[in-house]
């Protein structure tokens, strides 16, 4: 049996996954007293919402959580599931993070000068409170969905762990980001025919001139590029990541290669009535943008070689393998022997909980860097919170390391002394 509950923290960190485990590692850091809440396990996300052949899409050597980085034999690999959920509990027995697994924060609102924090296991007062939980909480299904036939399985991309969850016969999926078009893989490679409807998302090279894009990407500084100095600024946040892959060792995702093997692509999906499913004729524009994103990544890492004069082997543009015909602008399920249907669209956010002004016109938390306009809150693990690689493993860390360096010198202010950093 566990100890109590304390009545009082210093800091309160809601989410045990990367980011918060970050953001204590960084109080422990300074001295701060501090508790972490995960409302299941560890790593949860990667652990529950993940399909069974789920691998990193960015390189090992990008795992860097602080003072922490990979230390296996495959830096340019890229890790499965189950090795992604090692890592970061290793992280987690490194750090000696104070973490309450199976508390459910359902309630933070303000406490005189600090904030009330309930929970499944009482009430907590706290002086600071970083929340940690992304912004991706609740799977996103359209309204539209409940115009399939009854009968249909249905289920979101977290749902899906392999073909066969699935019943047999053909299989749609909804939605072409990074997700949708892994799954879209995983189904095509288990022998399954697929439907996939094709949206905008962008596409990147694997591998280009001799080196992971990725690597590439990095020496030009793309990573360390802030949403400030982004030329769609805060706008970049929602942005869909580009389509790849670390399946197999890593290689690009090509849909119209898919096309030639059985795969049946369409453009994107307006509605769903009485089972019949209307799509627009977009599909041809949506390949055409995503190969167009590909052929400028790999034409700015051409200008990169050749300003400084870095030997590479030469790299060939990507040339379109198929095209799509006539386009299919309305589809009977049933009598395309459709049977299931994965909704590979997204996730809403829902901050109903956090009793705190401090949401935009949008819904989205108003923040520069993790810092929210109501003092002593903050937000990490958030993608592009500053960079992008504020969403992933690269640079969480750096972003947990700023947002506590913030409260620790606040707090000094408050009480007069000089902000101190422990040894972990």
């Amino acid at each position: 049996m566990r100890a109590p509950l304390p009545t009082h923290h210093s800091v309160v960190v809601i989410g045990g996954g990367q980011a918060g485990l970050s953001a204590s590692y960084h109080l422990k850091r300074h001295g701060i007293d501090h508790v972490v809440f995960e409302k299941n396990r560890i790593a949860h996300t990667w652990r529950s919402q993940r399909w069974d052949a789920f691998c990193l899409v960015t390189p090992n050597w990008q795992c860097q959580l602080p003072d922490f980085p990979y230390a296996g034999s495959e830096p340019h690999g890229f890790m499965p599931r189950e090795e992604i959920v090692a890592y970061v509990e290793a992280f987690a027995r490194r750090t000696g993070v104070p973490v309450r697994e199976g508390v459910a924060v359902t309630r933070v609102a303000r406490r005189d000068e600090g904030f009330l924090v309930e929970t499944s296991e009482g009430h907590v007062t706290a002086d600071a409170v970083i929340l940690a939980v992304s912004a991706y909480h609740i799977p996103k299904i359209p309204a539209m969905a409940a115009g399939a036939p009854k009968g249909i399985v249905q289920i979101h991309s977290s749902a899906y762990k392999n073909p066969d969850q699935l019943p047999s016969g053909k299989i749609l999926v909804i939605g072409s980001g990074q997700s949708g078009c892994q799954i879209a893989e995983d189904l095509h490679l288990a022998g399954r025919t697929v439907h996939l409807v094709v949206g905008s998302a962008p596409r990147c090279p694997r591998f280009y001139r001799g080196r992971d894009a990725v690597d590439w990407l990095d020496d030009l500084g793309q990573y360390e590029m802030t949403v400030e100095d982004h030329p769609l600024g805060e706008k970049v946040r929602g942005n869909a990541n580009h389509y790849l892959t670390g399946r197999g060792g890593g290689r690009d995702i090509d849909l119209r290669r898919f096309a030639n093997e059985g795969m049946v692509l369409h453009g994107r999906l307006t509605g769903i009535e009485n089972g019949r499913l209307t799509l627009a004729d977009d599909l041809a524009r949506n390949l055409d943008a995503a190969d167009a994103v590909y052929n400028g990544i790999c034409a700015l890492i051409d200008r990169h070689i050749a300003e400084k004069g870095i030997i590479a082997p030469e790299g060939a543009h990507y040339s379109p393998v198929w095209q799509p015909g006539e386009p299919v602008r309305s589809l009977d399920v049933e009598a395309a022997d459709i049977t299931g249907i994965i909704w590979s669209t997204g996730f809403r956010s829902d901050w109903s909980w956090v009793d705190l002004p401090f949401l935009d016109e949008t819904g989205y938390p108003a923040h520069r860097r993790g810092v929210t306009d109501v003092q002593g809150l903050y937000v990490i693990g958030m993608p592009w919170l500053w960079t992008w690689g504020s969403g992933r493993f690269l640079s969480v860390g750096r972003d947990a390391d700023f947002v506590v360096d913030h409260l620790a010198a606040l707090r000094a202010n408050e009480m007069g002394s000089t902000p101190a950093r422990m040894a972990v």
